[in-house]
């Protein structure tokens, strides 16, 4: 498993910010067939390997793992002033 550099992962942080909605491009995990490509979810966080921690909208808490399945931002986290 490939993890990122300390500059990515932070670019990786930035990016997919706690509270951001996602939606799933690819996952290759033959054990969850309801997380197929749109299913939408929202970032809690990303961990040290760069993995996208998301709570998904199916009642799933898989991560988006980094370097093998894809995501994408789709809104932004909400602020309050």
């Amino acid at each position: 498993m490939k993890r990122p550099t300390p500059e990515k992962l932070q670019l990786l942080r930035a990016h997919y910010t706690v509270g951001s909605r996602i939606r799933l491009i690819r996952m290759d995990d033959p054990y969850r067939p309801d997380l197929k490509a749109g299913a939408m979810g929202t970032v809690v966080g990303v961990d040290d390997a760069g993995n996208i921690l998301v709570n998904w909208d199916c009642g799933s808490s898989l991560s988006v793992l980094y370097g093998v399945d894809s995501c994408t931002v789709v809104e932004g986290r909400k602020t309050h002033d």
